[in-house]
């Protein structure tokens, strides 16, 4: 048995059964890391040797039965612009190198309340920004099926350490498709939530109306169950919302018999690759042997989605990297001769070439004279795409995309052309816009053996039919029994 193989509700049964401890966990996760971490560098930090001496005194409560929790020992990985108190939280940048969190986020608050033990902060695109996590300060995190191959991005490094096995499950976060992109490219399961679901305190913003933290794991099963772990209503955060007590895990009844899926033409179109398209209707007729209705429908907003996405993004981004000074929080050059010299250089030598290409855009959009012209407007769009979301909802339950219109493309391929990297996000940035849910999952591989994802969107706190359509269909096709990254075996 390999114990890093395995799923979190496996490990779950195994403890339980006291098949294996706590102890034995993270050692096979600590040596699996020391292993594999200097080929796939997914992490920024790790806490190996804290997460052992963790480990030790879960195992003799547990033996003492002072501890009953179901995930008391099981291990994590955290997306780096999400605080834990007392280690360094670098959102990837050199503006953040040195600052260590003063306090947890809520969502690490709840994970500690269960006992679960954090192996370290994973990488990321600088800030967020990005689609291939080739923009982080510290280093180009490997995609596990091909090292040559970017992971995705922002949250490549989670993405990238689930499929690699280095951690069982971890948190990302999502602006425009940064949790369910990565998934898509890695061949792991990536839910963003309905915006207001999961708390974002202690998140540290990239553009607050879209942000969102949520799962990626190894199947369907894990993704709920880490759901349940961090949804809530929190009063640190005031966009949050209380959708009830809900358990997700008895939303997945491998049974679709029924289900209404919509599937828009105008995410099959131009831009998408052939061989994704194939999968997708292949999974298309997966569905209606399962005994769902799907239909064809148009969803023509979308086409207007990508550049209102990457106004409203870029907008609050310039907003909320403001305080990154060099005076209030982040490096501060060591050569200036006045206070304007220090915000110039600071800033200048702080933030990397996408980070300040995109507050470039948001300050511009922002200025006098452009407000109206770009902000406003595309403020005005989103209640268009939002609407037609809630219109598309009164006849379907569910929405089938591609998450992502290619397969994982070479590590700098695209560096040099941000266009064609924005591409990248054509099919998930509606979403955020809406604020509504979409979870992706494999459906399969291209010839290359390089895995394709399927994006299920649902309406508003409508987690528990997304997550059941995607736990039938992955009962169905059996992506992890079939396929597996190279670099695993």
């Amino acid at each position: 048995m390999n114990i890093t193989d395995l799923t979190v509700h496996d490990l779950q049964e195994k403890l339980k059964s006291k098949e294996i401890t706590v102890t034995e966990i993270i050692d096979a996760y600590c040596d699996r890391i020391k292993e594999k971490e200097p080929e796939v560098e997914a992490f920024v930090t790790t806490y190996l040797e804290k997460a052992k001496a963790q480990a030790k005194e879960i195992d003799e409560m547990r033996n003492k039965e002072e501890i009953t929790g179901e995930f008391a020992g099981i291990p994590i990985g955290i997306k780096d612009n999400i605080c834990m108190k007392g280690t360094k939280t670098t959102c990837s940048s050199k503006m953040l190198e040195n600052f260590v969190a003063p306090y947890d986020a809520t969502v690490i608050e709840k994970l500690k309340a269960e006992n679960i033990i954090s192996l370290g902060k994973l990488n990321m695109d600088e800030f967020a920004m990005g689609s291939s996590t080739e923009t982080s300060y510290f280093k180009k995190t490997k995609n596990p099926w091909n090292l040559n191959k970017v992971p995705g991005g922002s949250s490549g490094g989670t993405a990238a350490a689930v499929a690699a096995n280095l951690i069982p499950w971890g948190l990302g976060s999502d602006t425009g498709g940064s949790i369910r992109q990565p998934a898509s490219l890695c061949g792991v399961v990536g839910l963003k939530p309905t915006y207001g679901l999961v708390s974002r305190y202690g998140l540290v913003a990239f553009a607050s109306s879209l942000d969102q933290i949520g799962p990626i794991t190894k199947d369907v099963r894990d993704n709920a169950m880490l759901l349940n772990l961090i949804a809530g209503k929190d009063e640190k955060d005031t966009t949050s919302e209380d959708a009830g007590k809900i358990d997700y895990t008895k939303a997945l009844k491998n049974d679709v018999k029924g289900m209404k899926i919509g599937v828009p033409k105008e995410f099959f179109g131009e831009g998408i690759n052939q061989e994704v398209k194939t999968k997708l209707k292949e999974a298309i007729e997966i569905y209606k042997e399962l005994g769902t209705e799907v239909e064809e429908f148009s969803l023509d907003i979308a086409q207007y989605a990508l550049a209102t996405y990457y106004i409203i993004a870029c907008a609050e981004a310039s907003s909320n990297l403001g305080r990154f000074d060099g005076i209030r929080y982040g490096y501060r050059t060591s050569e200036y001769t006045n206070l304007k010299d220090i915000y110039r250089k600071s800033r200048s030598e702080g933030f990397g070439e996408e980070v300040k290409r995109r507050i470039i855009l948001g300050t511009y959009v922002l200025s006098s004279g452009y407000y109206d012209a770009y902000y406003k407007k595309a403020q005005q769009v989103r209640t268009l795409v939002s609407n037609e979301f809630s219109k598309a909802f009164e006849k379907y339950d569910v929405i089938l995309t591609p998450t992502s219109p290619t397969v994982a493309f070479n590590i700098g391929e695209k560096s040099n052309n941000p266009m064609e990297m924005y591409l990248a996000d054509i099919c998930t940035v509606s979403i955020n816009i809406a604020g509504v849910p979409a979870i992706s999952i494999p459906c399969g591989v291209d010839k290359q053996g390089m895995p394709i994802g399927m994006q299920l969107i649902g309406d508003r706190f409508q987690e528990e039919t997304i997550l059941n359509a995607a736990y039938t269909f992955e009962q169905k096709i059996k992506f992890r029994e079939n396929y597996q990254p190279r670099f695993v075996k």
